[in-house]
């Protein structure tokens, strides 16, 4: 076995926690839904800042940023990736708690499209003729989705852009997982923190006000490291895997909201979401079946 067949894999497998645990966040969200929408972001962008940039300067020491600034194009795309997450994570919060993870899960099931779009045209990069048949499948059936939603989807729209577009600054920007995220952090921290502050000592904040008794500001708190993680592990991914690939992996995270949104915040799920619900389900088995076939085909070639 070679050493990319592993680094692939490797990717393979990061990307897959990664949207994993993103698939599950409209429940941590939920918990937090008498704090408001926008003191969670600030709390997000505090918290996870704090954490990636003293584990990089544990690592690296308090210089590590300076690589990465002294390089007009690399600062400038990441501030512009920062803005993009910023945006994308105000609306997703908001939108889980005020009862929108069904069209939130729309969103990113519109994502993975906008991905393999955005892979052929902008990266050329190549799909398989199975992958363009999952890929077409799955376009049905979030075509079906959108037209048959009953208002016009703008929440999901603007999750699928903003994130899709995030995703593609970060493919080409060359920098390692954790230093970008920590360079986008930086960014928004001051006026997070600034916000944060002057919500607290104008007695609009949340973090003081229940107390640590409840959990709340715990759950706050441990945010951060819930930001952190799948954004680390998507960046990762995203550099060793294909985009148009890792635009096809991206169902799992919308696939998990949907259930979420369905069975245990009991939103609508009528029979026309069903029928939407099963053509994306046929483009992920097609699709999985046809990457562990070329898995399977590269092992056995590789060995002899």
């Amino acid at each position: 076995m070679t050493p990319t067949l592993a680094l692939d894999r490797r990717g393979l497998w990061t990307a897959a926690a990664s949207f994993v645990l993103w698939g599950l966040m409209p429940l941590y969200w939920h918990a937090l839904k008498a704090v408001p929408s926008l003191q969670i972001v600030l709390h997000r962008v505090v918290w996870s800042t704090i954490l990636v940039v003293g584990w990089l300067c544990w690592k690296q020491g308090v210089q590590w940023w300076r690589a990465l600034l002294s390089q007009p194009r690399v600062a400038g795309l990441l501030a512009l990736s920062g803005t993009l997450i910023a945006f994308n994570w105000s609306l997703y919060i908001w939108a889980v708690n005020a009862g929108h993870v069904v069209e939130t899960s729309l969103g990113y099931f519109i994502n993975p499209l906008l991905n393999v779009v955005l892979g052929v045209l902008l990266l050329r990069e190549k799909l398989t003729s199975a992958q363009w048949l999952a890929a077409g499948i799955a376009t049905i059936g979030v075509l079906w989705l959108t037209f048959n939603y009953g208002s016009f989807p703008w929440i999901a729209l603007a999750l699928a852009g903003s994130f899709g577009l995030y995703g593609l600054v970060r493919k080409i920007v060359a920098v390692d997982s954790i230093p970008g995220l920590g360079i986008e952090s930086l960014y928004l921290f001051l006026p997070a923190l600034a916000l944060l502050v002057w919500s607290e000592t104008h007695g609009a904040g949340q973090f003081f006000s229940a107390g640590w008794g409840t959990g709340m500001d715990a759950l706050l708190v441990l945010a951060g490291a819930l930001t952190a993680l799948p954004l680390i592990g998507f960046a990762y991914a995203v550099r060793r895997v294909p985009y148009s690939i890792i635009g096809l992996m991206q169902y799992i995270a919308p696939t998990l909201q949907f259930l979420i949104g369905v069975f245990v915040l009991h939103e609508p799920f009528d029979r026309d979401r069903l029928i939407g619900f099963v053509f994306i389900w046929i483009s992920l088995a097609i699709f999985a079946g046809e990457g562990w076939w070329r898995s399977r085909r590269r092992v056995v070639a590789e060995a002899t």
